[in-house]
């Protein structure tokens, strides 16, 4: 069956279409798309509060309460004060007094339930966005994170998202508890004179939306750059604590100190300009609520001289206004760390929208045990061309070998085996079926693949063998150590089994984690097995042990064997130049 044949059967299996991108580096198309404005980020981020709709319009009324209950205790004593001077007032001194103590109560109890709200809705959501997280680095890997930066990614699973709390529990309920009290207090000194109630409309509008939006235009592409920058600071910093043996044995240590610094002094400096206009809007904001108390000190003046408003509700009307910008400057301050927490937001959106380059086929057919068969196959990493027509046969249950020098695709034909990246042109079957017309999970059930480098958990030897198989009993575990040469060096150490591996298992040699990688093989105990340079660490007693071994053991499997070293090509069947 013909690759043409099979795309209409594969688009039905597969949920979607795959977007093409440099396999390598895994940047998408998308790379280049428009970025989203501040207000898309808002709304995508907005989006993900739906299952906690009614928390937030009670935090939201909590709030609102609670600032009227701050402005009213200003007005309250303006009342109170205007009783004791014997002036007109709807309430004596004592029963000023009375409400006075009530509201302030109530603005604690009500502050308090407020936050409460907010932090429970931000600490649930950004649980939820982790695991949103994790699952879009499921779909998207391997392929799409092979050129990524691990640094980056560990800036986002953690201190971006850990960002978003801000936007949850000081952001939204914020804005709509800004815009609802303004609203009331325009109306409540809009009664005394439309002229107060104007003036109020535009210090709002100034204090609480004109000058944070311009300020957000200016600092969104200042918060997005830190933001990177600050991913790409961890990534050095990490490399430079993995590579640390390198870089002292070869005398780097200044060069890489001088590469963190560099990168240090970049990220000061984005920095350094997010706190400029962060001032600057502090500085526009404390100016617009000056003024708004001058103008209202001076029109109630001009309007109790002209004989249209009573002296008591001309300083009524003054109090309330001076009282009442707390909302809208709470709107003026979050929105300094917004250009941030917005970045954030648009660096967890991006990666919870990009689309995967393979996707994985749900409900396709049953995983067949047959001979593999790959038919003129090309294959790029960008433009660099890895495999050109290329024509292989694998039999079942027979070994089979692939010879070549570093660099000539023998890891990639591996990869486009497991179905990691799909091919640009020809076709690969396993049988009579087409590769991206099987189910993926039963795809990988059924083969064991034993990559170049065998990545160690930081946990036991036990349990990082268990891998393979995370059901097994010991005695499984430690048939599969013994037939991967490895039994005799665990009982060697203190703790066995049950030996806590250092960070990336840096505690143990090359060819002591490569063992493991095969131990996990032989555990899974699979249909397929694929060897990507397995014996690439060891030594030739030890490499003649493991080739023993996997002949033996391998009997009625399909292996396919790849590597540089003709020595590993004794126990195949058939060899495969390329």
């Amino acid at each position: 069956m013909k690759r043409s044949e099979n795309k209409g059967i594969q688009d039905e299996v597969i949920r979607g279409k795959s977007t093409k991108s440099d396999p390598g580096t895994g940047n998408s198309e998308k790379k280049n798309a428009k970025p989203r404005s501040g207000f898309r980020v808002m709304m995508g981020l907005i989006g993900m509060v739906k299952p906690m709709l009614g928390i937030m319009l009670l935090a939201i009324l909590m709030g609102c309460a609670g600032n009227l209950c701050a402005s009213f205790l200003t007005i309250m004593g303006g009342f109170g004060l205007l009783s004791a001077m014997d002036l007109a007032s709807p309430f004596p001194l004592r029963t000023a007094a009375v409400i006075l103590i009530v509201l302030a109560l109530a603005r604690a109890f009500l502050r308090y339930a407020e936050q409460a709200c907010n932090h429970y809705i931000a600490f649930k959501l950004l649980a939820q966005i982790r695991h949103k997280v994790f699952a879009a680095l499921r779909r998207l890997a391997p392929a799409k994170l092979e050129g990524k930066e691990r640094g980056n990614l560990i800036s986002m699973i953690t201190s971006d998202i850990e960002l978003l709390e801000v936007f949850y529990a000081h952001t939204i309920s914020p804005i709509a508890i800004a815009i609802i009290t303004s609203i009331v207090m325009i109306i409540f000194v809009g009664n005394f004179s439309i002229s107060f109630g104007v003036l109020a409309l535009i210090c709002y509008l100034l204090a609480g939306a004109v000058i944070p939006l311009i300020n957000g235009h200016l600092g969104s592409g200042r918060g997005r750059q830190y933001r990177d920058k600050f991913g790409e600071l961890n990534s050095v910093v990490l490399d430079n604590l993995r590579g640390m043996d390198e870089i002292l044995q070869y005398d780097q240590g200044e060069t890489r100190r001088e590469q963190m610094k560099e990168k240090t002094t970049i990220l000061s400096g984005a920095n350094k300009r997010l706190k400029a206009l962060e001032t600057r809007q502090g500085a526009m904001t404390d100016f617009v609520i000056i003024a708004a108390a001058g103008v209202s000190l001076v029109m109630g003046g001009l309007q109790v001289s002209a004989g249209t408003l009573s002296f008591a509700d001309a300083m009524i009307a003054v109090m309330a206004m001076m009282s009442s910008f707390g909302p809208v400057a709470a709107l003026s301050s979050l929105s300094n760390n917004l250009n941030q927490t917005l970045a954030c937001g648009n660096r967890v959106l991006d990666l919870l929208k990009e689309e995967p380059q393979v996707y994985e086929v749900e409900n396709g057919e049953a995983f067949p045990f047959d001979s593999i068969a790959v038919d003129h196959v090309d294959f790029s990493y960008g433009k660099k061309k890895i495999l050109s027509q290329f024509r292989a046969r694998f039999p079942k249950g027979e070994i089979t070998g692939i010879l070549g020098k570093s660099g000539c695709g023998k890891s990639t034909l591996l990869k486009l085996l497991m179905r990691f990246f799909e091919v640009e042109q020809g076709q690969i079957c396993y049988g009579e079926t087409d590769v991206n017309q099987i189910t993926t999970s039963d795809l990988r059930k059924h083969i064991a693949y034993v990559t170049q480098e065998t990545f160690l958990f930081h946990d036991t030897i036990g349990n990082n063998i268990r891998l393979g198989n995370v059901g097994a009993a010991d005695s499984e575990v430690e048939e599969a150590a013994r037939k991967a040469s490895l039994h005799d060096f665990v009982m060697s150490l203190p703790d066995g089994y049950d030996t806590e591996l250092a960070e990336l298992g840096d505690s143990l040699s090359g060819g002591e984690r490569q063992r493991i990688g095969i131990a996990r093989a032989f555990l899974h105990d699979p249909d397929m097995i694929f060897f990507d340079e397995p014996t690439s660490n060891l030594d030739s007693l030890n490499e003649g042990i493991i080739l023993k071994t996997l002949r033996e053991e391998c009997d009625g499997k399909t292996v396919v064997l790849v590597s540089h070293r003709k020595s590993t090509m004794g126990i195949a069947r058939e060899v495969i130049q390329m």
